[in-house]
This record gives structure tokens, sequence and C-alpha cells, in this order.
């Protein structure tokens, strides 16, 4: 795993929005980072799972949280304005952005693709992120340390068999990370890198992997480490890298 110990109050009083907040990864960062001190806002497009983890978070008595339900693959340019407008009425800034929510699509060959379901995973897994991304910089420029994490893949840093939409959508990640953090580099106090979970135990992998013992891989809640340190402090100076959670 990667090595890093956050210390209690890591995040106290830093403004993130995590999407994909209701579940999995998502869900986890979003537990982790109110548990170090942050105000979450919990992006999903399924509002009955975000309130679950704003309980959870309300119960455990950290910083109340806010439920956004935003559907990525549906919403609309105004939609995403409006987003902002709430977030700057309400906290004036944003400190973090953990892009967390992606689909997989069908894992076929690539001649077997059908373009309806390679331009959906794109819209939600590039075209959604860069709406958020662009919509949201004015916020994070407002910051005096603010982070933007970008999830990847290790698919999506080599190319492989069968991984079509999907890969394709995290090579995207990854360049939309790395044009953005060339951007800001020695600008403003914006800082960009992505993460590449590995085997999790997700949803998501399991439906990438239906024969594969989910006992094997770690939970969300064990590769958060990595999540931890790109958000606070400690990782600020460090821009346009490609993080892998499981490193050794």
């Amino acid at each position: 795993m990667f090595k890093y110990s956050a210390r209690p109050e890591l995040l106290k009083d830093r403004v993130i929005l995590v999407t994909g907040a209701g579940r999995g990864i998502g869900a986890a960062a979003a537990r982790a980072y109110a548990a170090h001190g942050a105000t979450v806002l919990l992006l999903g497009k399924t509002e009955s799972n975000l309130t679950v983890i704003y309980d959870q978070i309300e119960a455990e008595g950290h910083p109340q949280p806010v439920v956004i339900p935003f559907n990525l693959e549906t919403a609309l340019p105004h939609q995403y304005d409006e987003l902002a407008a709430m977030i700057e009425a309400e906290f004036g800034r944003l400190d973090g952005l953990l892009h967390n929510a992606s689909i997989i699509g069908p894992r076929t060959p690539i001649e077997q693709l059908s373009g309806e379901h390679f331009m959906r995973v794109m819209h939600i897994n590039v075209n959604a992120t860069f709406m958020l991304t662009a919509t949201l910089l004015p916020l994070l420029k407002l910051s005096q340390d603010a982070s933007v994490v970008f999830t990847s893949s290790s698919v999506g840093r080599k190319g492989r068999a069968y991984w079509g939409a999907y890969g394709v959508s995290k090579f995207a990640t990854e360049g939309l990370m790395q044009t953005l953090a060339d951007e800001v580099d020695g600008v403003v106090s914006v800082r960009a890198n992505s993460i590449n979970p590995g085997a999790t135990r997700t949803d998501m992998r399991a439906q990438a992997y239906p024969a594969e013992n989910p006992l094997n891989n770690p939970t969300p809640e064990e590769i958060m480490p990595v999540y931890l340190y790109l958000m606070g402090p400690d990782s600020a100076g460090v821009n346009g890298q490609a993080f892998d959670a499981q490193k050794k």
C-alpha cells in the first residue's frame, strides 16, 4: 500500500467535493475526508445511497456533509453552473475535488463495441469530468491550497485488449489531468494528480472480474492513504503526478 499516515485534523476546515460518493471508493473517501475534518459535498446520482453516507458521517460526529443529487450522464451545462453557484453561495470556495464517478461499460473487442456504448462511457468518464473541472476551477482558485484528484486505471496507462471504452476514457483522464496540471503549475494554488486504485473490493471490480474472489482484494478503506495525502497540505507542490494506491 501507499505509505502515509494522516494526522487527525489533516483536512480541518476544507471543503471537498466527491463524485460517486454513494458507494465504493467514493463513499470510503468521503468518510475518510470527513473523519479528518473536511466538510464533504456528496455528489452522486442516487440520493438514497448518498443519504446513507450522510447519516454515517453525522453519526460519527464529523462536520455536517452536504448531499448533492446530480446525474453526470444527463446533466446539462446550466446545471453545472447552478452547482458552482450553490457551492460559492454556501462556502465561498472549494478546496478539493475528487473525480471518482465512472462506469466500466462492456468489456469487448473494439470491433464488437457499439458506438452508443463507447459514447456513453466517454460521456460519463471524460466529458462530465471535464465539465465539472472547468466549471468548478474558479472556486478552486479561491482556495489557498486546492487539490483536484482524478481516478485513473492501469488500463489508462497501458492499453489492454477488451478494455475498449473504459481504457480509452482513462487514457483521456490522464491527459486531462496532465493538461490541467501544466496550466496551473506555478500560476495558482491548485494542483492536479491522478490515482490508480488498483484491484479493490468494489462492485465495479466484481463486474469486470466476476470469477475473482473479492476477498483477495483490499477494501476501499484500506487504500485511503493516498487519497488523504493528495487532498491535504502534505502534498502541496505535488502536481501532474500519476499515483498507485497499492504501490508497495
